[in-house]
């Protein structure tokens, strides 16, 4: 059998959370605009509320 709808939500859940924490980590270590802005772009397609360095 396979997994239920709510657990794959679950962990859909955890996965993003982990990733935007690595991307979180990369983004206060970026030091130029570019490198910034790609994070940011990458972060807004996991999670397109999300502003990184606002806080």
């Amino acid at each position: 059998m396979g997994r239920r709808h709510k657990d794959r939500e679950l962990a859909q859940k955890r996965k993003r959370k982990e990733k935007l924490k690595k991307y979180r980590k990369l983004y206060a270590a970026a030091k130029t605009e570019p490198e910034r802005q790609e994070i940011q772009e990458k972060v807004s397609k996991i999670s397109p509320f999300t502003l990184l360095g606002e806080s």
